[in-house]
């Protein structure tokens, strides 16, 4: 029998019983083939969790904003409505690795009061989730809760901010240039940020690749774990407050200081997608999820954006020979690499760094021993188009004008440099950019950048970005840099956020007993075929030819072959690889076929199914391989002329530091199987 006072006493703790069970509420949503599944939970915290096949990958984990005013999006949320809707359609990617490319998913968004909701997407390879507000009001964020928990030790591959370790203020100014560290959960640096995208290894041969995308005018995040447990947590750089011109040549904005919050809101608006890709080595490889959560293209006409090759001048150092003139920064310099580029089908060449007055910032200011006019003019007749480098203030501080007057002179484009952050302002400009450049159909390559984080599928005009330790590092790196293992890596990470200005193409190739950095002639670690390789391996619809006209046309063979092979493709197939080891990619433009491959330093005989490619069982097939003595002297190669049987294995050799590169081309009277 309950006495009367305990029965009062007992009432108010039921009712809070009961309110607790009703405020807390959870969802699960779920992949639609199944096998990925998120468990979503609204109550004191609000969390999501990770898992494949019944297998728990990432634990509960919180999510949240939280505003100067004191408000908390995330924890105690009060939901209005859940929505669940299922989509599958075909998004449509002329300048990608893929034509067309299939968007299928499974998505919940939860309607907050206060104006405010989350919305979660399951896909067969990943999860995301991103907030968003109706509200239309000014506010700051001041932090951004996004934490990845797990229950034990893992490993993790992920890439470090290069500089000023110990210091993570000082961090926020970086090149997003650095080799991957292979490391556990508990033992990465709290004295260091790492930059997206970055993978933990979560059981079984199967990998979470962190990453973000529809990243515009919101600051990039990086991820962080500062106390030594099994969880990375999401830092976020403040807001500049002030920032004074300076840097490189003095091209940038230098923060000098910044305010308490990371962002500043003004409209309704959904902010950046947070993705978590799963699966296995080549499955993370092939995921276009970055590409297909960003916000859909903002240009109805297209016509205009021509992707291609460019004849570059900077890696060389504008060495070429057998020329009656002084080479250099010079009009004739560039008449001859014009010259060379249309000799070879390729669609531009650049002007980089040293066409405009140094240190002055002035885009309208040009060196006397240019005629950019003549040159852009000769580029014409010759079905050649000029891209200019432009130092990142140099184009901001004055952007309508200089596309304006550069798109009346016919130029084609501009390469964009030295950003070197991701906070809000930046991001901004990146997207501001874009959106000038398209209003005068100037094509851009965010070099000196971030990932892409979505930006060339909004921006189509964007062709490239940096944000890659690429064959640059070479000019200076010493042999202690593994540069080979580095491209077996990027594939599978870096990759994964969108194309990349690696630039590749050096016909000086070195073994790995043999590198040295040369600034003036530099060279590639790894074989001849892994640089034809990479053509085929990596994203890159604006791409590089790095290497001097005059060494190309020693090597007429390599260039003819790169030179032909296409930068934006009908589809991408990922043969085979394991990260950090060596990848095998298939490309086909129309009907025929690129198959790339690339390894480390170990030498390896790679069997490779191209039946999943449906071609004819007999092509004719050219293929560079490897030659006998490639692991001694790197540029030793063997071109062939063969046929091959698909509906059987293909074994291909790699050197140490090697790779391949085929070209398929079905009979004219077969054509391609259907897939």
């Amino acid at each position: 029998r309950i006495e009367p006072m305990k029965k009062l006493l007992i009432l108010p703790f039921l009712f809070a019983c009961i309110f607790a069970v009703q405020a807390q509420r959870s969802y699960t949503l779920t992949s639609p083939n199944g096998h990925l599944a998120t468990a979503i939970t609204a109550g004191e915290t609000l969390t999501y969790d990770i898992v494949r096949d019944g297998k728990t990958l990432m634990m509960p984990s919180p999510i949240s904003l939280i505003l100067s005013d004191g408000r908390k999006w995330g924890p105690a949320a009060h939901i209005q409505k859940a929505l669940r809707a299922t989509v599958d359609e075909t998004v449509s990617a002329p300048f990608y690795r893929a034509s067309e490319i299939r968007d299928r998913y499974n998505a919940l968004t939860l309607r907050m009061r206060g104006g405010w909701s989350v919305e979660f997407r399951v896909y067969d390879d990943g999860v995301a989730y991103r907030f968003a507000t109706t509200s239309k009001e000014p506010f700051e964020i001041m932090n951004e809760q996004a934490e990845y928990r797990f229950s034990e030790e893992r490993p993790v591959t992920v890439p470090y901010v290069r500089d000023h370790a110990g210091n993570i203020d000082l961090q926020w100014r970086n090149s997003f240039e650095n080799t991957y560290t292979e490391t556990t959960l508990s033992r990465l640096d709290a004295g260091r940020l790492i930059f997206l995208p970055a993978i933990v290894h979560v059981a079984d041969g199967v990998n979470i690749c962190f990453t973000e995308t529809d990243l515009n005018d919101y600051p990039g995040m990086y991820l962080w774990n500062g106390d030594g447990g099994q969880h990375l947590t999401a830092r976020f750089a403040p807001y500049p407050k002030r920032v004074e011109q300076g840097g490189y040549n003095n091209l940038q904005m230098i923060v000098e200081e910044r305010e308490p919050f990371i962002a500043r809101i003004g409209k309704a608006r959904s902010f950046p997608w947070r993705v978590a890709i799963v699966g296995t080595d080549t499955q993370i490889a092939a995921s276009d999820l970055s590409f297909l959560l960003a916000a859909p293209s903002k240009l109805a006409d297209t016509s205009w954006i021509k992707p291609g090759k460019v004849a570059w001048d900077w890696w060389n150092a504008w060495n070429i020979s057998g020329v009656d003139f002084r080479a250099g920064i010079n009009t004739e310099t560039y008449k001859y690499y014009i010259d060379f580029a249309a000799s070879k089908g390729i669609e531009y060449v650049i002007l980089d760094e040293g066409w405009a007055v140094n240190l002055q910032a002035d885009l309208m200011q040009v060196v006397p021993e240019i005629d950019l006019q003549q040159i852009v003019d000769y580029g014409k007749a010759k079905g050649v188009g000029i891209i200019l480098w432009a130092g990142y203030w140099a184009f901001d501080r004055d952007m309508e004008t200089v596309c304006k007057h550069y798109s009346e002179m016919g130029v084609k484009g501009f390469k964009v440099d030295f950003m070197d952050r991701d906070d809000q302002q930046m991001t901004d400009f990146n997207y501001r950019a874009a959106e000038m450049a398209a209003k005068y159909k100037l094509i851009l390559d965010l070099h000196g950048t971030h990932k892409p984080a979505g930006l060339n599928r909004t921006w189509p005009n964007v062709l490239n970005f940096e944000g890659v330790h690429g064959l640059e590092q070479m000019k200076w790196s010493p042999a202690t840099v593994d540069q080979v293992k580095y491209d077996v890596q990027i594939p599978f990470i870096r990759q994964v956020a969108g194309p990349m200005d690696y630039t590749q193409g050096a016909m000086r190739n070195a073994s790995k007993q043999n590198y040295y950095p040369c600034d003036s002639e530099p060279m590639s670690q790894g074989t001849r075929c892994r640089q034809l390789a990479l053509y085929v391996v990596l994203d890159s619809p604006l791409n590089m030819l790095c290497d001097s006209p005059t060494n190309y046309l020693r090597e007429a063979e390599c260039t003819e072959f790169i030179a032909a092979i296409p930068t934006v493709w009908d589809e991408t197939r990922i043969l085979g690889g394991r990260l950090g080891e060596y990848i095998v990619t298939a490309r086909r433009k129309g009907s025929t076929w690129y198959v790339g491959g690339i390894t480390d330093w170990t030498p390896r005989d790679v069997e490779i199914d191209l039946t999943p490619l449906g071609i004819d069982a007999t092509v004719e097939a050219t293929i560079f391989r490897d030659g006998a003595n490639a692991d001694r002297k790197a540029s030793d190669y063997r071109r062939e002329s063969i046929r091959i049987d698909t509906s059987k294995p293909l074994t291909v050799h790699l050197a140490p530091g090697g790779g391949f590169a085929m070209k398929l081309k079905p009979e004219k009277t077969g054509g391609m199987k259907k897939r």
